[in-house]
């Protein structure tokens, strides 16, 4: 109970830090949280509309005019081309007089347009003064409609400014209408968002894209609902600032077209007819290059984008909240399976699991439906979550893992040990059917070791035997199962899976006779008899698992397959050899072991023989020998007593191989006999 109420405070805690972080846009997260979900705009491939143009005064346009700003006679000359376009966006601002004449031939081609919205820039501070006639020009341009709803309901509130700087009265009364191409950055500087409309003077005035688009269809922006605009049937959706966020395109789709192919007649004035044209600078030093997902791109591409969206409609959409409960979920999950999933492998690859699928989900929406959905704060609450909550549980699992190191780590291997301590419920009693790797071995002789001894010196001598055997079995990913007398019974793949655990099991016998090698040696030196053993190994589907009483019970394995381990290693006797495995066990083998065929016998206990190999020394001298005898027994098989005992008696006398000398033996008896033994399981 305390554990419960421990993990439900933590997670209450991180529940409030995250909210907070989300809510109140804390830095640097906000940054992170914008840069994460610019994804959006690398996943889709979203056409442009074709009918709009961005004409650009770019650096040929310099190199031909001079440096910006030009005379306005010049740059009339280009907006006369344009007088068969929709709308012409002015992105630019002309708000110093020049000569008289230049002024008036300017605000003469911005009349004869179908229709044009000159640009002014709200900001905070400026020198300039506006005088009243400017600002009733100005006020024509105004969005009374939506000032008297933002008033009246209860829409997010837009961004204001307390200067502006604009263009000229002549400039001004020759426009259609006037837009404001100020921007707002995001807290990383760079420009995501579209301001529909921002306050100057108490009075609410629409962006450039917003008044193109208004003559567009002539017809005015309303509202539908607190977050939502209409225009021409086209919805727009605003976020919590009153922003629209951009849905930008690939930036070698846009059209750009250089003023000077306009001047030089290279465009024809028809290729304009019916589209809109934002006319905005690009040259380094004088035009408005800003930061956005996808690069630095020319400030007029915002406006064109803008248009584009609400044509195309591909506005982005921003469920409200949508954001805010997805984190409640990733918060919630690694909370909920704490308590059902035992293993923090498992419980961290469903965390993230479950969140590749919200991932793949939303972006799948914004690039399908345009549905915008904040997935960074439900990565951090997730994260947040998972490190709070498996803190607290490792807390609890580390004071449970000294508990069961106090208790079992006496009679447990450090293999099983970690296991119980990952599982716990493993504990219970049970078992469970699994193939495994089952090696007996055996003292020879050791009742007349033990009469020779006394009890003490006994005990001294099994113990330095025990030692190293102990050892190698455990270097080797074994468990040591038990001693039986002087017997020492180990398996392979339990409790924890052994890949290849046939060759770890040879492995320990092989090197279990050279610990033993080593060990003789010693106890030669020491005037000590030396000690011999014999090794059976046998693979097979054993069960495996706690046996015992519910008070009293043992982590051990049952089954034929261990009967007949102990049996093989009986039979190392007969053949005067240490180690022994079964053809299961050869067959399971994926090293290259030296191995050499013996014969199959029936053990006690089975019905069918089973083939026996001799597991050799890995050297030279055990390939030789194992050549020579594979010939002997393939001869000995076809029949051919005398040649089989030929080749048996070479290799006793150069080696003293004692399963030749066993194979001697039967041949004197089959000859004696008449019979010749079936050499077939």
């Amino acid at each position: 109970m305390k554990e419960k109420l421990l993990y439900l405070v933590v997670f209450s805690i991180i529940t409030v830090i995250s909210l907070l972080l989300q809510l109140n846009r804390v830095e640097p997260f906000e940054s992170f949280s914008l840069r994460f979900n610019d994804i959006n705009f690398d996943l889709q491939d979203k056409e442009l509309n074709k009918n709009i143009v961005f004409v650009a005064v770019d650096e040929p346009s310099v190199n031909e005019y001079g440096r910006w700003p030009w005379n306005r006679d010049v740059l009339a000359k280009g907006i006369d081309a344009l007088n068969e376009a929709d709308v012409v966006l002015m992105d630019m601002i002309f708000s110093e007089p020049t000569s008289q004449e230049s002024d008036a031939i300017l605000g003469e081609s911005l009349a004869n347009l179908n229709a044009s919205v000159c640009g002014f820039f709200l900001r905070h501070s400026s020198t300039q003064l506006i005088s009243e006639d400017e600002l009733d020009v100005l006020g024509d341009s105004s969005l009374d409609l939506l000032q008297s709803q933002v008033a009246q309901f209860s829409m997010p509130k837009f961004a204001s400014a307390p200067y502006a700087e604009i263009n000229i009265l002549p400039v001004l009364e020759s426009c259609s209408l006037s837009g404001s191409f100020s921007t707002v950055r995001a807290s990383d500087d760079k420009l995501r968002e579209y301001p529909i409309s921002m306050y100057f003077n108490h009075t609410l005035y629409p962006s450039l894209g917003i008044q193109g688009l208004r003559l567009k269809f002539n017809k005015d922006i309303s509202r539908i609902s607190d977050t939502i605009l209409s225009l021409d049937s086209h919805n727009i959706t605003l976020n919590r600032d009153g922003l629209v966020r951009l849905n930008f395109y690939k930036e070698k789709d846009y059209e750009v077209i250089s003023f000077l192919d306009l001047t030089q007649g290279k465009v024809e004035p028809a290729y304009f007819k019916d589209k809109v044209v934002v006319l905005g600078i690009t040259e380094v030093g004088a035009g408005d290059i800003v930061s956005t997902p996808i690069g630095a791109i020319p400030g007029p591409l915002l406006h064109y984008t803008f248009i584009s969206n609400l044509l195309e409609g591909h506005l982005i959409v921003e469920p409200k909240n949508i954001s805010t409960y997805l984190m409640l979920l990733t918060l919630f999950l690694p909370f909920i399976l704490v308590f059902f999933i035992k293993s923090i492998t498992t419980r961290t690859f469903v965390n993230f699991s479950v969140y590749i699928i919200i991932y793949i989900t939303v972006r799948y929406l914004f690039v399908a439906e345009m549905i915008y959905i904040d997935l960074f704060y439900p990565l951090v609450g997730l994260l947040l979550s998972i490190a709070s909550i498996e803190a607290v549980a490792f807390s609890y699992q580390e004071r449970s893992s000294k508990f069961m190191r106090g208790a079992f780590s006496s009679y447990l291997s450090a293999d099983l040990l970690n296991e119980l301590i990952k599982n716990p419920e493993a504990l219970a009693l049970g078992g469970e059917k699994k193939e495994l790797s089952i090696l007996f071995s055996d003292i020879r002789g050791f009742t007349t070791i033990s009469e020779s001894m006394d009890a003490q010196s006994l005990v001294q001598l099994l113990n330095r035997y025990f030692t190293p055997m102990t050892n190698t079995v455990l270097e080797h990913k074994g468990m040591l199962d038990k001693y039986i007398g002087d017997a020492v019974m180990a398996f392979y793949n339990a409790p924890v899976d052994v890949q290849n655990h046939a060759d770890e099991a040879c492995l320990s016998a092989l090197e279990m006779i050279e610990r033993l090698n080593a060990l003789n040696a010693e106890l030669k030196a020491e005037g000590i008899a030396s000690i011999h053993i014999g090794i059976g190994i046998n693979t097979a589907d054993v069960v495996v698992g706690n046996m015992g009483a519910d008070t009293r019970f043992n982590y051990t394995v049952m089954g034929d397959g261990v009967n007949l381990a102990s049996r093989v290693e009986g039979l190392t006797k007969n053949y005067g050899i240490e180690i022994l495995i079964t053809e299961f066990t050869f067959k399971s083998l994926e090293a290259d072991f030296i191995t050499r065929e013996i014969e199959p016998v029936v053990v006690k206990g089975k019905d069918e023989a089973v083939l026996l190999y001799q597991l050799m020394p890995t050297n030279d001298e055990s390939r030789e020998i194992k050549k020579l005898y594979d010939h002997a027994l393939s001869v000995y098989k076809s029949g051919d007593l005398n040649e089989a005992k030929a080749r048996f008696t070479e290799l006793v006398e150069l080696y003293k191989d004692a399963p030749s000398k066993y194979f001697l033996n039967n041949i004197e008896n089959e000859k004696e006999w008449g019979i010749h033994k079936m050499y077939t399981k």
